[in-house]
């Protein structure tokens, strides 16, 4: 497959396009600096830069041309203000699902935060991003033409994955490792009955391709 990820430098992404690239898929990497493009290499990834808060529909859909997925993994990221959490979380979100739209790529995974909820109340930042995220979880579940899947993982760490998860609709909060969280994209994306789920992610006991598999039904 060809995959094109969305948030290209961030630390669950380069996790993600090692084990897709070494796995024979063709990945690229957007992302908005292009002293970055040298990370994307030794990942295995083709850099694609573009800054998805000033791009248009037309220029995403141009990356994405060709493509047989779509990751979302980009992010503000710890620092950043409201305004950038609405711009890049809710925002460039719902641009790159549009221009997936556009391409004709019908496979869509979001990566996304554990109690994401437009309706989420509060002025802290932290609800700014949560309503941002669900609000763009909200859209891209709305979209006809996208067989998505939305991941909802619970709090980050950069311990050394386990290879052994709890997924599904509901998980409770816990701790998952960014390199946990990149094996379950990458089943994700080799399991196309997984659309259309909205699925929590923390640490447990369950081999990541067997959490897969269960949820998806097989």
């Amino acid at each position: 497959m060809r995959i094109v990820i969305a948030g290209g430098h961030g630390q669950i992404a380069l996790r993600l396009e090692r084990l897709l690239s070494a796995g024979g898929h063709e990945v690229a990497g957007v992302i908005r600096k292009a002293e970055q493009a040298d990370a994307l290499r030794a990942a295995g990834a083709e850099p694609v830069v573009m800054d998805l808060e000033s791009a248009s529909v037309e220029m995403a859909a141009a990356a994405l041309q060709n493509a047989d997925a779509a990751v979302f993994a980009a992010g503000a990221g710890p620092g950043s203000g409201s305004a950038r959490k609405d711009s890049v979380d809710r925002a460039a979100a719902v641009l790159f699902a549009d221009a997936a739209e556009r391409a004709g790529v019908r496979r869509y995974i979001v990566v996304s935060s554990m109690g994401a909820d437009p309706d989420r109340k509060g002025n802290e930042v932290f609800d700014v991003y949560q309503r941002a995220k669900g609000a763009a979880d909200a859209y891209i579940r709305s979209r006809p033409n996208l067989d998505w899947t939305i991941l909802r993982p619970g709090l980050l760490t950069d311990d050394a994955g386990t290879g052994q998860v709890r997924l599904a609709a509901h998980t409770g909060r816990g701790p998952i490792p960014r390199d946990d969280v990149a094996a379950v994209l990458a089943e994700l994306l080799e399991t196309p009955a997984t659309a259309g789920l909205t699925l929590e992610l923390v640490s447990g006991s369950v081999p990541v391709g067997v959490a897969v598999r269960d949820v998806a039904g097989n």
